[in-house]
């Protein structure tokens, strides 16, 4: 899950999640010659996959490229045919998101990364944006990644319309709190992630009956539960499946995300599991 999701919600939902919330976590802005930019360590602690995301912004460009802090190049996007003729603005990408443990349920040939070589790969520290403008000067911007990783949300529930959840002490499937002490031991994890200071909750309700409808709000730290707008229930049918994400965000925008599944909203009779 992106961190810098597009959100489909009915009007009034979005008025009723924008009410009296003020915390943001935000992309390097300025980012040097750009708008805004930002990399990012996204870890699903649930599915126990990890990825590298990143988000670069700025006005008519015909080639944007990224490097890590040796100075390699990571990525690259330049405008061709009609896009040169429009010119690029935004660009988000995500990296796969291999998994870091061992799942007996996945297939035998799919990557296991683990949380130590996910990080021997993207190193901490200065990331640089390469741009090209509209009439060819070089733009430049940096941003930093960072290894403070925030532990996985826990006790997730989902009662009478009220998502809550508490903090937790380990990175789920990535990585146990014995497993991460050690990181912290030798050197690899500059922090436990039970110390990392949270600073926003990212809290993703998203119905599974192929409508496409979700409820997404972001809370301050201190908060640890949301009601879920009675505008928002009342699009869906009875007996919708759905399942919920929450996901710890730090200030540098390293996010950590743990999911529930199999939540039934407006119940009468009972969802079936799996049902769409």
């Amino acid at each position: 899950m992106a961190i810098f999701p597009t959100q489909l919600l009915p009007p009034a939902a979005v008025t009723a999640l924008c009410l009296g919330i003020s915390t943001q976590v935000s992309a390097t802005a300025p980012c040097g010659d750009f708008g805004e930019c930002k990399t990012l360590i996204e870890i699903n602690a649930s599915d126990g996959d990890i990825g590298f995301h990143f988000l670069i912004d700025g006005e008519d460009l015909n080639s944007v490229r990224l490097e890590n802090p040796d100075g390699a190049k990571v990525f690259e996007d330049i405008a061709k045919g009609a896009l040169a003729e429009q010119k690029l603005t935004e660009t988000f990408a995500e990296s796969s998101e291999p998994l870091c443990w061992p799942d007996p349920e996945a297939d035998p040939d799919d990557e296991i990364v683990s949380l130590e070589e996910f990080l021997e790969r993207w190193q901490a520290g200065t990331y640089t944006f390469i741009g090209k403008g509209d009439e060819g000067e070089k733009l430049e911007g940096e941003t930093e990644l960072s290894y403070a990783l925030p532990a996985a949300p826990t006790n997730l529930d989902y009662s009478g319309g009220l998502i809550s959840w508490s903090s937790g002490d380990d990175l789920g499937n990535c990585g146990s709190f014995a497993q991460l002490s050690a990181l912290v031991d030798d050197g690899v994890l500059p922090v436990h992630p039970v110390n990392v200071v949270i600073a926003i909750w990212e809290v993703v309700l998203e119905a599974e009956d192929g409508s496409g409808l979700k409820f997404s709000i972001r809370l301050p730290a201190s908060q640890m539960s949301v009601t879920v707008p009675t505008e928002y229930l009342n699009t869906l049918a009875d007996d919708t499946l759905a399942k919920i994400e929450v996901g710890a965000i730090t200030a540098d925008d390293n996010a950590t995300f743990t999911e529930l599944g199999d939540i039934c909203l407006n119940e009468v009779e009972g969802c079936e599991e799996g049902e769409e």
